[in-house]
């Protein structure tokens, strides 16, 4: 299989499904944007399943790589929350909704290999959330919290929540970045 077809049409597919959700897009949406036929874009990925689940499999693997970058040069949890709450932000200025939650408004029609990623994709969030509200409660940066796992999910909501109320007013609105210092007690 070619590498640079398979990454296009994960790519487009990722596109299509943001834009118009998994149930809306089809091989012929992805014929007409890569200029390939339905045939071709069968064989490297017999079932839109097939290809759903290797969208999502590349989403996660490109989230830990992000999350992993911004451990890496957050000098504080703060800091780590912040630069995650601008991936969102970037989704939301690009005017596409975050993958995932796309896939999660589809949630009980979706194939079941691609609801267990989806799912997979958000605990992947959350767990790294919740590690470094831990760290920063830990290390005295942060205000003791007796549920750093509930504050975890408050942030992605809000993320999340934000993503799909610009997404439904057609507009670039953003968060105001005290938001998740509010949440954790901060402000």
């Amino acid at each position: 299989m070619s590498v640079d077809t398979r990454t296009s049409l994960i790519a487009s597919a990722e596109h299509l499904i943001r834009a118009r959700g998994y149930s809306a897009f089809s091989y012929a949406d992805l014929e007409k944007r890569i200029g390939i036929r339905k045939a071709s874009i069968h064989y490297h990925f017999p079932t839109k399943e097939d290809l759903g689940v290797a969208v999502v499999e590349t989403y996660i693997a490109e989230l830990v790589e992000q999350l992993a970058a911004i451990e890496a040069n957050g000098p504080t949890a703060l800091a780590r929350l912040t630069a995650f709450a601008e991936l969102f932000r970037e989704s939301r200025s690009a005017g596409s909704l975050p993958l995932c939650g796309a896939l999660a408004a589809e949630m009980t029609i979706l194939p079941d290999r691609m609801q267990t990623l989806t799912t997979k994709y958000f605990e992947t969030h959350l767990q790294w959330i919740e590690k470094t509200i831990a760290g920063g409660v830990s290390n005295g940066e942060l205000p003791a919290s007796r549920d750093a796992r509930q504050k975890a999910y408050e942030i992605l909501s809000l993320l999340e929540g934000a993503s799909f109320v610009s997404w439904g007013l057609r507009s670039k609105g953003d968060i105001d970045p005290a938001a998740i210092g509010l949440i954790l007690g901060k402000n």
